[in-house]
């Protein structure tokens, strides 16, 4: 189902799609360059809350009471804007691990265990446009009710049928995390267009210098 905008109901809570597939991998990847120089996506709480917004996990009137409440509570944004990055490299490390042939940490299990335990019950199934959503109580001031469908997500992906085509880009510089929808399965770059490519530069490089 497309992640539509999340709608507020005061009388009955929040009603917000269920997950896309990958939209873990798609938050663990707000930190770029995992193998070389680092690029940060997410460097406070109002970035949060624009990629939160950008993904369509908020609507526009809940993006612009949340950086309301953040700017009148720099001290609670800070901590649940620190707690989203703890949340996203335990992402990260358990899906990284896993395809890459080791077993996810304990640890990165735990994390991602106690942001299911605090993220909004999937109670209730409610009409949302042309489809269907789920109607929550969504406490948006910290980081696992925020981001709800991404910690969903991750709870899917890895207890469904389609973990094993979780892939590291094969670009070492790169390292994004991507889910590997080709026929044959096989996809070892991110983006042809972009670490595919260049892997394919490298190598005929490589080879007319070889002869």
């Amino acid at each position: 189902m497309k992640l539509v905008a999340a709608k507020n109901d005061d009388q009955t809570g929040a009603l917000i799609a269920g997950p896309r597939l990958g939209l873990c991998l798609d938050f663990a990847n707000t930190l770029a360059g995992r193998g070389s120089l680092r690029v940060e996506s997410l460097h406070s709480f109002s970035d949060m809350a624009g990629w939160c917004r950008a993904g369509d996990l908020l609507s526009q009137a809940e993006s612009e009471r949340l950086l309301n409440w953040s700017r009148t509570n720099p001290v609670e944004a800070v901590s649940a804007f620190t707690e989203a990055i703890d949340l996203r490299e335990a992402i990260y490390g358990i899906f990284g691990h896993l395809a890459s042939g080791r077993d996810a940490e304990e640890a990165h299990l735990n994390r991602l265990n106690r942001a299911l335990k605090e993220a909004p019950a999937r109670g209730a199934v409610a009409r949302i446009d042309a489809g269907f959503g789920w109607r929550i109580e969504r406490d948006q001031t910290i980081a696992p009710s925020l981001l709800a469908p991404v910690v969903w997500s991750a709870g899917d992906l890895l207890t469904g049928k389609h973990l094993g085509r979780v892939r590291l880009c094969a670009n070492h510089q790169c390292l994004w995390l991507f889910y590997d929808d080709s026929l044959r399965g096989k996809r070892r770059w991110c983006s042809m267009q972009a670490c595919g490519n260049r892997a394919k530069t490298q190598r005929h490089y490589l080879r007319r210098k070889a002869q």
